[in-house]
């Protein structure tokens, strides 16, 4: 049976066990995970934070990690400025980056969601807005949403991700993880089998830990 871990991943943190050849001490997974013989299904950023599945099927891994399956990813956004709506419909119809087009994303401005502090603070810059996004993406390009959000001017202060295919972050506080079941395992290949309430008591709940 496939073990598959949701892990919480903290800023700084780089999603690999190990950081060989570097000059200077990084943290990594392995400064958390304690289970052997999993690896990261797909990465996060070091500069972002939030929810990292790690698995020890490698089948399992490419199917959540390959964009051909485009399983929705959901991110919560800092971003510096006030876009309006006419500023995020660039994204919901794909917006041209230097590797070629993005696929149409959701992205919606919701209220500052009630976060831990991050380590070291974000730099703001008083005399300038900021505001947060919730934005879903079904492909996985290097720093996809950062230059997203660059192309429409709107530089990324806070990026966090908190949803993978059906599967939210829940109450798991940075640095945690836990062990998914079999049930867990199929919302996130297949959450369009989500039954409709479900789905919304889930975001519902996350929300409102959250954001």
């Amino acid at each position: 049976m496939a073990r598959l871990l949701l892990f919480n991943k903290p800023f700084g943190v780089l999603s690999q066990f190990t950081d060989k050849g570097s000059p200077t001490m990084r943290a990594t997974l392995s400064d958390f995970i304690t289970v052997k013989g999993v690896y990261p299904a797909g990465r996060l950023d070091r500069d972002s934070e939030g929810l990292l599945l790690l698995t020890d099927d490698g089948r399992l891994q490419a199917r959540i990690a390959d964009p051909r399956f485009k399983l929705p990813k959901t991110y919560l956004v800092q971003v510096e400025g006030d876009p309006s709506e006419t500023d995020l419909e660039p994204l919901r119809k794909g917006v041209r980056l230097n590797d070629g087009m993005t696929l149409p994303a959701e992205a919606t401005r919701i209220a500052p969601p009630a976060l831990w502090e991050r380590d070291p603070p974000i730099r703001v810059r008083k005399s300038v807005p900021d505001c947060w996004l919730s934005l879903t993406i079904r492909e996985g390009r290097n720093r996809q949403v950062r230059r997203m959000l660059e192309t429409i001017g709107h530089p990324v202060y806070r990026l966090l991700r908190y949803r993978v295919g059906g599967l939210w972050m829940g109450d798991l506080e940075p640095g945690e993880f836990r062990q998914l079941n079999q049930k867990e395992l199929q919302d996130l290949l297949h959450p369009e089998r989500m039954p409709p309430a479900v789905w919304e008591r889930a975001q519902r709940e996350t929300m409102a830990r959250w954001g």
